[in-house]
């Protein structure tokens, strides 16, 4: 062990990876949600709280402390960009994580919805055999895992 690394654990710097476990999915599409959360939660072993709408998943944010939020652009009444600008006022709101998904890609789409504090934009449709992996992947290479 170098002095360097000796330091840096002395210190308490050393950082513990954080697992990504549990996801605040929302989705207004009863068959998109179905769907999504049987690949989160069976290929990809997550634990998963889905809300059909914006309203619901901040209501149930405090209580589910998600470590990842994943959710449509496109939805009635608030859509997903002011689902999270409202959980970004929660306690832990704005350090959680989000993830978009939605049919709308176009790079100025994306770059919106980046410049709103997503990590990434998944395109619709999306396959449900790999997007847990995805969703690993996003997360890893975000430096949170």
């Amino acid at each position: 062990m170098t002095a360097a690394s000796r330091k840096i654990i002395l210190t308490g710097a050393f950082r513990v990876p954080r697992p990504l476990n549990r996801i605040l999915y929302i989705e207004d599409e009863n068959d998109i949600r179905t769907v999504g959360c049987m690949a989160l939660e069976m290929v990809g072993k997550f634990t998963v709280r889905a809300c059909g709408v914006g309203e619901e998943a901040i209501a149930a944010f405090g209580a589910f402390r998600p470590d990842l939020i994943l959710l449509d652009v496109m939805m009635p009444g608030m859509d997903g960009p002011a689902t999270l600008g409202h959980i970004r006022k929660l306690p832990g709101g704005d350090s959680t994580p989000a993830i978009f998904m939605t049919a709308k890609v176009q790079p100025h789409e994306v770059a919106e919805l980046k410049l709103l504090g997503a990590l990434h934009v998944i395109p619709k449709p999306f396959d449900p055999m790999t997007l847990a992996a995805s969703i690993r992947e996003i997360w890893d290479a975000s430096g949170r895992q």
